[in-house]
Order: structure tokens, then sequence, then C-alpha cells
């Protein structure tokens, strides 16, 4: 790219989902980012009460303080039902 470039480097409406362009239609990358942003949001440990608990994968949490490993929902960290 040329250093005057005039395009913009960052995204405004869509987020996280700006890796997707304009594939997959705007209703389905709408839902996409809400997910994205839940699973990789940091949430409060149960153990310790710092907010440090990310996902490792799907359905498993772990806390960065205190290094428990949690089994919680697959993009949050607790399901609606188990709530």
């Amino acid at each position: 790219r040329a250093p005057n470039s005039t395009m913009g480097k960052h995204t405004k409406k869509v987020h996280i989902t700006g890796k997707y362009g304009t594939r997959y239609g705007a209703s389905l990358r709408k839902q996409i980012k809400k997910i994205e942003i839940t699973q990789h949001a940091k949430y409060s440990c149960q153990f310790c009460g710092k907010d440090s608990v990310k996902r490792q994968a799907v359905g498993i949490w772990k806390c960065a303080a205190c290094r428990k490993v949690m089994a919680g929902g697959g993009f949050t960290m607790k399901t609606p039902a188990a709530a």
C-alpha cells in the first residue's frame, strides 16, 4: 500500500466480523459478531473472583489467575439453562 493511501484501516460497524468481508450475508455476520464477542470476552472466576477466565476450547474455560479449569458453555461461561 502507498503511504498516502486514503483507505481506512479499521472497520466501523462490523468490528470482529470484518474478517469475513462481504461474504455470508449481513444477518449471519451479525449473529456471528454477537457469538464471537461473548466467546472472546473475559469472565469473572467463581473461585478467586478476578476477571481472568478465558475460553481454552469448546466448553473449557481457564482462569489465568488461579489456574482453575472449568466446564461451561461452548461460547459463554454459563449457559442459560445452567444459570
